[in-house]
């Protein structure tokens, strides 16, 4: 039997694996020393975003359709990042590819678990700045509309619920408060 903390791992099966994730279903013993069974989604990336920001306090913003949710969202640039590879790389990538956007100074700014009560699934939230322009390099199953706005309006569309993408919730209320207590240098 396995000790996880205070829950005791009688057995675990792998329920479904996909390049992407991993679904192991696990009997257990829970803390309050009952039978029971656990289900949990381990991912093969990191969950990268970033929020751009240039000299005008202007970001970017992609819009695309999501499949698990069946609904358009509006979102920062993100995608996933390969666990072997340092998180940074995958930011940049994904930046360039997504918007088109080359930054010279990032700064990690969001270390985030998504939703541990299911998943093992970690975020790396990063702020680039001094960008360069270059053309978007989507990948073939991406079809994302990109748009500039200023920072403030983003932030509204995050507390009017406009967007609800985690990542881009995180970002933008982290900034937020960076700007409020002047930590942006």
């Amino acid at each position: 039997m396995k000790e996880h903390g205070p829950w005791k791992t009688k057995n675990t099966k792998t329920a479904y694996e996909s390049p992407w994730i991993r679904v192991d279903h696990s009997e257990v013993i829970n803390p309050g020393g009952v039978d029971g069974t656990y289900s949990t989604v381990h991912f093969k990336n990191l969950a990268i975003g970033i929020i751009a920001l240039d000299e005008d306090m202007n970001t970017w913003i992609v819009g695309q359709y999501r499949y698990p949710l069946h609904t358009y969202t509006w979102e920062i640039p993100e995608g996933g990042g390969a666990l072997k590879e340092p998180p940074l790389e995958s930011a940049k990538r994904e930046l360039l590819e997504e918007v088109g956007l080359k930054a010279t100074k990032w700064d990690l700014i969001q270390e985030m678990a998504l939703s541990n009560s299911a998943t093992d699934e970690l975020a790396y939230i990063y702020l680039a700045r001094d960008l360069e322009q270059f053309e978007p390099e989507p990948e073939e199953d991406e079809e994302i509309e990109i748009k500039k706005l200023r920072f403030d309006e983003f932030y509204k569309m995050i507390l009017n619920g406009e967007i609800l993408d985690s990542l881009s919730v995180a970002a933008g209320l982290k900034l937020k408060l960076m700007i409020d207590n002047g930590q942006l240098i």
